[in-house]
């Protein structure tokens, strides 16, 4: 397991990783809280060693927004430390919330470099591809990452949406149905799924995935049925 996982450290700034990246594309609605234990994985984690002075300064700048100086205090850092895979986390962190993809993507890549398990990372990455309107190049990520880690739901996911993105729905429902296969509970694959199946004109199998969802989760479900509705009516 990556050492990004396993320790308890700046939960709060993680939770803005996650909603930065979800607002990057319309198409990115990928909720990274669905990781393990519902909530985002503690991705600073190989911090352990720093002073609290600079876990405060972190938090500080991120509280205010200050992304520039978020950017300098990482890279402040990783001139000390360039093997904390953590820090580039952070820079890349910042650079997103700035749109600076090219620069955000760079600090993914090294992230990974040095945490080659890490799908965080690997998400992060191809994540940040689709901002950026890679999705093809997010494709190619996300497949990279499925050889390099155990099956991860959100990976597959991420897949799907990839897919998705560029229209190509025919490929985009199988990852799905994988990720759904590992975690029955993740949401955002139902939706892309059936997304996937109305484009498709799998009209009948959308309205049974709305159909089970209709309990707990009623808005997810009326989403599909408007969806269905809409494709019903170009048929006519």
């Amino acid at each position: 397991m990556s050492r990004l996982l396993r320790d308890p450290l700046v939960i709060a700034v993680c939770t803005v990783v996650c909603a930065a990246l979800n607002a990057c594309t319309p198409a990115g609605q990928v909720l990274f809280s669905l990781l393990p234990d519902g909530t985002i994985p503690i991705m600073l984690s190989n911090l352990e060693r720093e002073s609290d002075t600079n876990r405060r300064r972190l938090a500080e700048l991120e509280r205010k927004a200050d992304w520039m100086g978020l950017v300098t205090f990482a890279e402040e850092n990783i001139a000390k430390e360039a093997s904390n895979a953590s820090w580039w986390l952070v820079a890349g962190y910042a650079y997103s919330r700035q749109k600076n993809h090219p620069r955000a993507i760079a600090c993914f890549r090294e992230m990974i470099r040095l945490e080659p398990d890490s799908a965080e990372g690997w998400n992060l990455l191809g994540q940040e591809h689709r901002a950026a309107g890679e999705s093809q190049r997010a494709v190619a990520v996300l497949t990279q990452a499925l050889t390099a880690l155990r099956d991860s739901a959100v990976t597959l996911m991420l897949l799907g949406e990839s897919y998705s993105d560029i229209g190509q729905f025919d490929l985009a429902v199988r990852p799905y149905r994988q990720a759904l296969d590992i975690d029955a509970g993740l949401m955002p694959a139902w939706s892309g799924l059936a997304r996937a199946l109305i484009k498709r004109g799998q009209l009948a199998e959308a309205e049974r995935i709305a159909r089970s969802l209709e309990k707990n989760n009623p808005p997810l479900a009326a989403a599909i049925r408007t969806e269905i509705g809409a494709a019903l009516k170009m048929a006519q």
